[in-house]
């Protein structure tokens, strides 16, 4: 298949996910003015969100990242959740952000906010881009949430497939 195959209708343009990332940032910069904050990036596919985000806060903050994998090729979470990198950063008494791509059926974050709650941090709190609302088995409390979207495999602005698409400027849904 070409790209051009792969590439569905694309849901979210990217003047539309700009216009979000700064009004999130500007959320953001309000609730944790004044304290100490760590933005936790996941990777893969949060890197362009966080990236974007953290350059519209007009906050200081330190950034670290975590990768965790709980879909292998598959184009459905496992629901098995494997950490691949850990933090660097100690978060003992920190507000800490969690930065999410996606939120499908919330396993993943479901365990690391587990993960990180159980590092005593002073605040717990996650920023997603996008959710599936219909895919969710675990119901979870998200602060900011950039978009809905429907259960649809997306690609772009960081998502992928097979490690693909993720320098698409904008959110696009997958064809077949």
């Amino acid at each position: 298949m070409t790209q051009d195959e792969v590439i569905g209708e694309v849901l979210i343009p990217a003047d539309v996910l700009a216009n979000r990332v700064r009004e999130l940032a500007a959320d953001i910069s309000r609730d944790y003015a004044d304290k100490d904050v760590i933005l936790i990036g996941v990777l893969k596919g949060a890197v362009f969100f966080v990236a974007d985000l953290m350059r519209a806060l007009d906050i200081e903050c330190e950034i670290d990242f975590m990768a965790v994998a709980s879909y292998g090729s598959a184009m459905k979470s496992s629901g098995v959740v494997r950490v691949l990198k850990d933090l660097d950063a100690t978060i003992e008494g920190r507000h800490v952000l969690i930065i999410e791509d996606i939120v499908d059926s919330g396993l993943t974050l479901q365990y690391l906010l587990r993960n990180l709650n159980a590092r005593d941090p002073a605040s717990l709190e996650v920023c997603a881009l996008l959710i599936k609302p219909a895919r969710q088995k675990v119901d979870l409390k998200l602060r900011y949430v950039g978009f809905e979207i429907p259960d649809r495999f997306v690609i772009g602005y960081g998502l992928d497939h097979d490690e693909r698409y993720r320098s698409l400027p904008y959110v696009a849904a997958i064809e077949g």
